[in-house]
């Protein structure tokens, strides 16, 4: 199936590991043009010489007001062109009610929920018809994951941010979609079951809930995503796509 990648040019954030990484990966396999961002630019550039030509690495961090004009316009220099965005970032501080300071909350809510909100308005300025806007949230949109007390308060309102963007771009043929990764094998998932006093425990409990029983490869999101951000999906907008490996068991 041609997913009709060829030539699109997406800025996609968070892109230096895990599941922004991921996506970027997957986009320009099927043939994207992608700027990749990630906190270091040394190791943005180097992620994106990996990738090969089609890829520019830029080392911005999303709360940085600034951000998004600069991604996009060297979306456009390097480019010529800019056809959509996939918001990916960092998971917040882990913790429970108690442990987390206002000033952990403070930080999340800057990269992950206001810089999201930015990147995704200077998007919808700058996108026409046939342009998307996707956010990376997590699996806490619809059941809170226990000790991510941060990322459980933060991601719901970004989905519901994402549904009000998708009604207003609409007539204009902008789609907005969301995905909701749940236990894909990255280094945070990992570093997240580590945290337990029994790893495997934890992570054999957490696989014997899973329909598939295991986790899912970052190849496997990527492709998902890569697929949500196509002129492939051209008439689904306004939904949030659990990957997950059937766990949430519903709409």
């Amino acid at each position: 199936m041609d997913l009709g990648l060829k030539d699109r040019v997406y800025v996609v954030t968070g892109a230096t590991r895990g599941l922004g990484h991921a996506a970027a990966r997957e986009l320009v396999a099927d043939g994207a043009k992608v700027v990749v961002t990630g906190r270091d630019e040394e190791r943005a550039a180097g992620v994106a010489a990996e990738l090969g030509p089609d890829a520019v690495g830029v080392g911005v961090d999303n709360a940085d007001p600034a951000a998004p004009e600069r991604l996009i316009a060297v979306a456009r220099e390097r480019f010529g062109g800019f056809d959509g965005i996939l918001v990916s970032v960092g998971g917040p501080p882990a913790g429970f009610v108690a442990d987390n300071t206002d000033e952990q909350w403070q930080g999340a809510f800057e990269s992950v929920f206001l810089g999201a909100v930015r990147l995704a308005r200077a998007a919808a300025a700058e996108l026409g018809d046939g342009g998307v806007i996707g956010f990376v949230l997590s699996a806490s949109v619809y059941e809170p994951i226990p000790g991510l007390t941060i990322s459980n308060g933060l991601r719901p309102g970004l989905a519901g941010f994402a549904k009000s963007l998708a009604d207003e771009l609409g007539p204009r043929g902008i789609r907005v979609v969301g995905l909701l990764p749940s236990r894909i094998d990255t280094d945070r998932v990992r570093e997240l079951d580590t945290m337990s006093a029994d790893p495997e425990a934890t992570r054999a409990g957490h696989e014997f809930r899973i329909p598939l029983r295991r986790y899912g490869a970052p190849e496997e999101f990527g492709r998902v995503a890569a697929f949500l951000m196509s002129p492939a999906a051209s008439y689904l907008t306004g939904i949030m796509v659990p990957v997950d490996g059937g766990a949430r068991h519903g709409f």
